[in-house]
């Protein structure tokens, strides 16, 4: 290959990473996690191209160049690799939320899922109460009693309790991000099901009318753990779907590009998920009055959209200064 030829091609790839490395170096605190991933893969590019002038132009001044901007960029990439509580925090700022952004959608075919499961629960047992036994597993439907509920709560052991209910909640997003493999026919089961008993249950504690109680009981907890439910399945969801309609890619990339993106959703929930399961284990099954339950189930709603508002802002800022740099 002659050399003009190479630096035609290539010209834009350097200056692209001369302008990664301005921005690393004068705003280190606002860098996203998705630009220290184009930083990573930049200056593995330019790696080989110094690799090539190195073998057949020692001598030329392209290689000099080369060489500097490739010690630049190792320098500012190994200092991010081991900097991870400042990448895991950029992650959860700003890149987590554009990755809701990317597959709202989907995320709201999620939700829509399990609200209609939701429709058909309540609808069955409003009908007649005898369906909860067709609709949930015996063992549950045996031992539901709306006239109990909140009885011993001075026999629960919070801890282990919350937990439990952690690890469950975890599975159960696992499970529907890993389903997306079924083309996302079991992730659309488990959502439908899920919903169909919650709805089961709400229309059981009306027939006793218990709604008010059972709420109390449910949202402080739900707002939460719902939230993350479907941003898992909506992860899977947009799994099985680039599965169905690769595009213009092969089957086979866009499942690893969709597997690749979906866990980063999936493993932004995981903190979601701890804090219902401690909100479950301890605030849920507290003497709280229904009351103040109800407040801070609004609480944890208010938290919710407050962070997502805040890394929507963080997201736009680091947009504008990244195209003010160019």
């Amino acid at each position: 290959m002659e050399i003009t030829l190479f630096l035609k091609e290539n010209r834009a790839t350097w200056a692209q990473l001369e302008r990664l490395l301005e921005r690393f170096h004068k705003h280190p605190n606002r860098v996203t996690a998705e630009e220290i991933d184009q930083m990573t893969t930049l200056y593995k590019k330019v790696s080989s191209h110094l690799a090539f002038m190195r073998t057949y132009y020692p001598q030329d001044e392209t290689t000099l160049y080369l060489n500097q901007l490739t010690a630049q960029a190792h320098n500012v990439t190994f200092k991010q690799a081991y900097s991870s509580p400042n990448r895991l925090w950029q992650f959860f700022q700003t890149y987590f939320i554009r990755l809701i952004e990317a597959r709202l959608g989907f995320i709201g075919i999620a939700t829509l899922l399990f609200l209609l499961g939701g429709a058909f629960g309540f609808a069955s047992v409003y009908t007649d109460p005898l369906n909860l036994y067709a609709i949930l597993p015996a063992e549950i439907a045996e031992n539901v009693d709306p006239h109990r509920l909140g009885e011993g709560h001075d026999q629960i052991n919070s801890p282990v309790i919350s937990t439990t209910i952690m690890v469950n909640n975890m599975q159960v997003a696992m499970l529907a991000f890993v389903s997306g493999i079924t083309f996302g026919l079991f992730t659309l089961y488990l959502l439908l099901y899920n919903g169909l008993i919650i709805g089961a249950l709400a229309a059981l504690f009306l027939h006793a009318g218990k709604t008010y109680e059972f709420w109390a009981y449910i949202l402080p907890h739900g707002i939460i753990e719902l939230t993350a439910i479907f941003i898992a399945g909506g992860a899977g969801l947009y799994m099985g779907y680039r599965m169905l309609v690769p595009g213009r890619f092969s089957r086979k990339h866009q499942l690893l590009q969709a597997a690749k993106e979906s866990a980063q959703l999936l493993l932004g929930t995981l903190p979601l998920f701890v804090i219902a399961g401690v909100i479950e284990g301890f605030v849920t099954p507290s003497a709280l009055s229904l009351e103040v339950k109800y407040l801070f189930a609004g609480l944890t709603l208010l938290l919710l959209l407050a962070a997502y508002l805040y890394g929507t802002l963080r997201k736009s800022q680091s947009t504008s200064l990244d195209l003010s740099s160019r």
